[in-house]
């Protein structure tokens, strides 16, 4: 199976809701446009690798299995629903999201923040070590959906 994004999420301003989007630019040290990372506005927007967040699809799926908790597209608050990855192996390493070149810079912990953003218990714990990827967008480009994901060596 070759990695790829399955989904595309922005939030234009902070704790409003995801906005699913097919295609989006991505600018270096900064992030999505159109996303309230872009602009310093988000929740975490002082924590380095903040440009970009990644989520594994089949994390989630794990999520509904063994919590029974079911998080809909872009409620996870995460940018980019992978697919064929494991994010948490990019730590440390550069790795390419269809034109844009990324730094792993740590993993997305889940915070309670979530937690009461959704009104589901639980989702925290749920989500440890399988939240995602903070990532730094190193060279900017574009990202659309289906667009594969691979190491930059």
């Amino acid at each position: 199976m070759t990695a790829n994004v399955r989904a595309i999420h922005i939030a234009p301003e902070q704790g409003e809701p995801m906005e699913q989007l097919e295609e989006v630019r991505a600018v270096a040290k900064q992030g999505l446009e159109g996303d309230r990372y872009f602009d310093t506005d988000g929740t975490f927007a002082d924590r380095d690798g903040s440009d970009l967040t990644l989520i594994e699809r089949e994390a989630l799926e794990g999520v509904a299995d063994e919590y029974d908790i079911s998080l809909e597209p872009g409620v996870h608050r995460r940018n980019v629903t992978t697919e064929g990855v494991a994010l948490n192996h990019l730590v440390g390493e550069r790795f390419r999201v269809g034109d844009v070149v990324c730094e792993g810079v740590e993993l997305c912990e889940p915070c309670s923040y979530l937690e009461r953003h959704l009104e589901k218990q639980g989702v925290r714990e749920a989500l440890v070590h399988r939240g995602g990827l903070r990532a730094r967008i190193l060279e900017g480009g574009d990202v659309a959906t289906g667009a594969p994901i691979e190491r930059v060596e």
